[in-house]
């Protein structure tokens, strides 16, 4: 199965592993947490991390100087404490350098390459929206520990 960001195999994303569930793929799942923090401003205060996380777990969706800016981007804010203004200040700074950062090859002639992380877009779903703001906190951190740098 394909759909706009990901493809699922044997009921598995083959990108980063997560597990269809409830007839969902990774991308659906990914879906759900993005209508939650509309619901929630505290929730919503994390957008960044949840778009960084997920897409840090799907490079295919970028160039490779692309996915290089957003860890590099991910890992500044992070170490350093960067405030949502502040690291969309620089993400924008940096695009303008950059210039394309998506990848402009079609969906399913994308490389893609399984990395098995120890948190996903999965246990985001499966915690709900009640647990979403502790989980993301979570899942950003974990990240992080799982980056080389």
């Amino acid at each position: 199965m394909v759909d706009n960001n990901t493809v699922m195999k044997a009921g598995r994303c083959i990108e980063c592993g997560t597990r269809e569930i409830d007839g969902y793929s990774c991308y659906e799942l990914f879906g759900f947490p993005l209508v939650w923090e509309h619901n929630d401003p505290k929730l919503y205060e994390l957008h960044f991390w949840l778009v960084s996380c997920y897409m840090i777990q799907h490079p295919s969706n970028y160039t490779e100087e692309g996915y290089k800016h957003l860890v590099n981007l991910f890992i500044d804010a992070y170490d350093n404490n960067w405030d949502t203004p502040y690291i969309l200040k620089k993400n924008s700074e940096i695009v303008k350098s950059v210039g394309k950062i998506t990848n402009s090859i079609p969906n399913e002639e994308r490389k893609r390459e399984l990395r098995l992380w120890s948190m996903t877009i999965e246990d985001i779903y499966l915690g709900g929206e009640q647990n979403a703001i502790m989980n993301i906190n979570k899942w950003k951190e974990r990240i992080r520990n799982e980056l080389k740098v």
